[in-house]
């Protein structure tokens, strides 16, 4: 039995509470090394507290998605785990900026680091069940569009969340700087107004999308093999040992991409503030230093903006030329970005760079969890949806360990480096995908390039 077609605005009251989901997220991108750095983290040390996010989405996402396959309540299976998440990532978006004033008891940077631990796995209590929910309620024909509107508003939520520090400074004109140690007036207001939006648009969410009930559910797969609902977490792992050969393939393109996106992430602003305005490692509280880091923010808008643009393409594209080919096209197109960052010869150039990585990220949110929903069976759409974030965070962790001692004592300290190699990491993400099996892709199953790679 086939899902009912959901309507455009359905789809867009499925996915708005991701739009708030990314908002923080994306304040927590461009602003949690600039905040660990003010409070006394080196530079080599950035990505171990940047650890924290990673190894959390690690435990989390997994349990979450067992649960909720398993959890059937007045207000639904997914939406109680996402409720639940928004109301501690809104509290640790509050705390995050504060953690000064923790001082007295442990040095601010740990309370940060221990407060962006917090705010990662609340973000992912919400986010692992905002993907099943959309392979939950919508049919395959509507698949690859509603992941598409999912990355628009992802997109949309980015661009407000990296761009309001800078707008709140040089056009509101909120004091963007502050004494040693501090954290400036304009990212406070920020991180404020995050928290405010992300519970705001998850309770839109909650109370507008319905999820079909176990005995509906049951009759759309009436043709698969009925989950057994009393296994325990044990389950996880033998989930985990025979999962789709599509997942694993998908697991080397997300090594790949993610690692680039974690250096990207951690080590930007130290390496735009050295390499663009000709900054020393140690300054981390210089008016020029908060002008780099409120640049890094504007231009990570940038690429935001571009996703939320490329996204309505993609399911146009990808009727084109198959989901594989239209993935391998952005990731060299974000790639090169990348790699574009080293040559940049002006702060403004790295708007062109962010092109690249827009185009990149655009897909990177949305192809991937479109080729795999059709190798998973519907049953375990939950948990399977959360080991695949095993392949994204599994490649931060093993960055965050090697990223600072590489930066240390293979770059020495110039951080630039970290995003060349992030740029290579993404062209050989793009390699990979060649060789994923899409069964479920008609288009891509009939390109003779394709093809060639899978007989490889």
């Amino acid at each position: 039995m086939q899902k009912p077609r959901l309507s455009l605005g359905d789809i867009i009251n499925m996915s708005l509470g991701f739009m708030g989901i990314q908002f923080g997220f994306a304040l927590q991108n461009a602003n949690a090394s600039r905040i660990l750095q003010t409070f006394g983290a080196d530079v080599e040390h950035l990505s171990l507290f940047w650890l924290a996010a990673p190894l959390t989405g690690m435990i989390i996402q997994p349990i979450i998605g067992h649960y909720s396959d398993r959890t059937w309540t007045k207000l639904g299976r997914r939406r109680p785990f996402i409720l639940v998440g928004a109301i501690l990532a809104s509290l640790a978006l509050c705390l995050m900026p504060n953690s000064g004033y923790f001082a007295a008891v442990i040095p601010p940077m740990f309370i940060g680091a221990g407060i962006l631990m917090i705010m990662d796995a609340s973000i992912n209590v919400s986010m692992e069940p905002f993907r099943a929910l959309v392979a939950d309620n919508l049919n395959t024909e509507q698949r690859t569009t509603g992941f598409s509107v999912q990355t628009i508003l992802i997109g949309l939520g980015a661009v407000i969340g990296s761009w309001l520090p800078y707008v709140l400074a040089e056009w509101i004109g909120i004091p963007a700087e502050a004494p040693e140690g501090e954290i400036p007036q304009n990212l406070m207001f920020s991180f404020y107004v995050g928290a405010a939006f992300f519970i705001l648009t998850i309770l839109w969410t909650v109370s507008r999308t319905k999820e079909y009930s176990p005995e509906q559910l049951a009759k759309f797969y009436a043709d698969e093999e009925p989950e057994d609902h009393s296994a325990g977490l044990g389950q996880i792992f033998k989930d985990f040992a025979s999962m789709p050969k599509t997942m694993k393939q998908l697991g080397v393109v997300q090594f790949f991409s993610w690692f680039a996106l974690f250096s990207m992430w951690v080590f930007s602003t130290p390496a735009v503030a050295q390499h663009i305005y000709d900054l020393p490692a140690s300054d981390t509280s210089s008016a020029m230093y908060n002008k780099a880091g409120n640049w890094i923010g504007f231009i990570f808008g940038i690429y935001n903006l571009v996703a939320t643009v490329m996204a309505f393409f993609l399911p146009v594209i990808a009727m084109k030329i198959g989901r594989r080919m239209t993935h391998a096209i952005c990731l060299v197109a974000g790639g090169l970005g990348l790699v574009s960052m080293y040559f940049a010869p002006n702060p403004e150039f790295l708007i062109v760079s962010m092109v690249g990585v827009g185009i990149a990220w655009a897909s990177i949110l949305a192809m991937p969890y479109s080729i795999l929903a059709g190798s998973i069976p519907p049953a375990k759409m939950g948990i399977y949806m959360g080991i695949f974030n095993f392949f994204i965070t599994g490649p931060q962790i093993l960055n965050g360990i090697i990223g600072g001692p590489v930066i240390k004592y293979v770059y020495g300290n110039e951080a630039i480096y970290a995003l060349l190699v992030a740029g290579i990491f993404m062209i050989l993400g793009a390699f990979s995908v060649m060789f994923v099996e899409d069964k479920d892709d008609p288009v891509g199953k009939n390109s003779p390039l394709l093809n060639y790679f899978q007989r490889k």
